[in-house]
C-alpha cells in the first residue's frame, strides 16, 4: 500500500511493537551471553511484555488484513507477501535448530502470522462473527488444555497442558483470537467516518515519523535485529 494511503497511526502502532520486540530481545541476549541475569520463563514482567508485544502485532495483522482487502484481493502482492513469509519461517526454523538445540523454534510468530494471514481471509468481511468468535478462542484458551494437544504433530493448535520446549511458540489458539478481533477492529474503522479522521490525524514529528518508517519495514527490522544483537554481543564478550 503507497504511504500515502496508510493510516499512519497503523504504522506508528506496529512501531511501537517492533521497538518493543526489539528491547524484548535485547534484553535475552544480555542474559543469553551472561550480561544480566534475567528469568524470561517464569518473571511475569517479562511473560505479560511478551504477551503485549504480540497481541499489538496481531491486532495489526488482522487490521492490516482488512484495510489490504477492502477494495478486493491483489492476488500477486498476496501470494509475494505470502511467500516471503513461508521463506524466512523456514530460514528461523532452521537457524534456530542449529543456534538452540533442542528449542527449534517451528511455530513462531513468522510461522502463525502466515497461517493467520490465510485463514483470516475467511473473516475479512465477517464483522460480529470475527468479535464473538475472537473472543470465543481466547476463552477456550483460558478454560480448556488437553493432554492430547500435547502431541508434537499438534502442537500447533494450542491447548497444550504445558508449553513445549521452543524459543518462540504462538499457536492457533488463542492468538487467531486476537487477529479476528484485529479484522473486528479493521472493519470497524471502515465503517465508521468519524474514527476514521481521528486514526488519520497529522502526527509530524520526529518519533511518530520514526515508528512508523520503522512500521512500515517491521518484517526487515524482525529480520536482521536480532542476527545485529546477537553479534555484537558475541563480539563484545570476545574482547
Amino acid at each position: 500500500m503507497p504511504v500515502k494511503n496508510r493510516y499512519k497511526l497503523i504504522d506508528v502502532l506496529r512501531g511501537v511493537a517492533i521497538a518493543l520486540m526489539v528491547y524484548f530481545h535485547f534484553s535475552y541476549d544480555l542474559t543469553h551471553f551472561g550480561y544480566t541475569d534475567s528469568d524470561f520463563y517464569h518473571d511475569p514482567y517479562w511473560l505479560h511484555l511478551r504477551t503485549f508485544i504480540v497481541s499489538l502485532f496481531l491486532l495489526l495483522v488482522g487490521v492490516s488484513l482488512v484495510l489490504a482487502t477492502r477494495h478486493g484481493i491483489d492476488r500477486k502482492r498476496f501470494l509475494r507477501r505470502l511467500g516471503m513469509l513461508v521463506f524466512f519461517s523456514l530460514l528461523i526454523s532452521i537457524n534456530s535448530y542449529f543456534m538452540f538445540p533442542g528449542r527449534t523454534i517451528y511455530i513462531g510468530i513468522l510461522h502463525f502470522i502466515a497461517l493467520a494471514t490465510v485463514l483470516g481471509l475467511l473473516f475479512v468481511r465477517q464483522y460480529w462473527l470475527s468479535l464473538f468468535l475472537g473472543i470465543g478462542i481466547i476463552a477456550l484458551d483460558l478454560v480448556y488444555q488437553s493432554h492430547f494437544f500435547n502431541q508434537p504433530w499438534i502442537h500447533w493448535v494450542g491447548l497444550m497442558t504445558h508449553k513445549p520446549a521452543t524459543e518462540d511458540y504462538v499457536p492457533l489458539i488463542p492468538w487467531f483470537g486476537v487477529v479476528l478481533i484485529g479484522i473486528f477492529a479493521g472493519q470497524t474503522l471502515l465503517r465508521n467516518k468519524a474514527l476514521q479522521q481521528q486514526v488519520a490525524r497529522p502526527m509530524d514529528n520526529p518519533l511518530t515519523n520514526g515508528l512508523a518508517l520503522a512500521g512500515r519495514h517491521s518484517l526487515l527490522i524482525y529480520l536482521v535485529h536480532q542476527p545485529i544483537l546477537f553479534g555484537t554481543l558475541w563480539l563484545i564478550g570476545l574482547f
